[in-house]
């Protein structure tokens, strides 16, 4: 099956994003660290005009003017666990403007499972899984007490993230000593 990309320049308090889709459907969005080239599949081929790319790049516009797109550009996401499907349904559900922490959706998914309870920690690996950042809304997670916790897009695109969604809302970076490395 073909695999196309093409890139996305946000506002400046933003990294750059890259696209990865099938012809159809997008299957990866991810932040690009900064000043360093997109690791691309060799049969990748860079073709912005190609679906889903205009779709998506219309709601990425959107929702970086600071409005709820409306809509959602056709994704897929490939071979998840039904663990990772459940936790991402709840990441899925948190609104525009909120945040719930891992714990919330540890609960959460433990009283749909039926178990007295569920690890916090593998919600954040689930999470951190997730091959479709903004579109499935991973930065909407905190750590409790409203620290950041870790992001796969870097601390410093959470943040934005957050700030554009919750302008009122204040959160804690974790210490340096245990900000994960991009």
């Amino acid at each position: 099956m073909p695999l196309f990309f093409c890139r996305y320049r946000p506002p400046p308090a933003f990294d750059p994003l890259v696209l990865f889709g099938d012809g159809t459907v997008l299957t990866t969005l991810h932040f690009l660290p900064p000043n360093v080239p997109p690791e691309l599949p060799p049969a990748a081929v860079e073709n912005p005009d190609r679906p889903p790319f205009p779709e998506t790049r219309r709601w990425l516009d959107h929702y970086f003017s600071g409005r709820r797109p409306g809509f959602l550009p056709p994704y897929r996401i490939d071979n998840p666990t039904p663990f990772r499907q459940t936790v991402l349904r709840a990441v899925c559900a948190i609104p525009w403007g909120a945040t719930a922490t891992y714990g919330d959706i540890a609960a959460a998914v433990a009283r749909q499972r039926g178990i007295p309870a569920m690890s916090a920690q593998a919600v954040g690996q689930a999470v951190g899984w997730n091959p479709v950042c903004l579109i499935v809304p991973c930065h909407r997670v905190v750590a409790a007490r409203g620290a950041l916790g870790g992001y796969g897009g870097g601390l410093r695109n959470k943040a934005a993230l957050l700030a554009l969604e919750c302008p009122s809302a204040r959160f804690r970076l974790p210490p340096r000593a245990t900000q994960p490395r991009f």
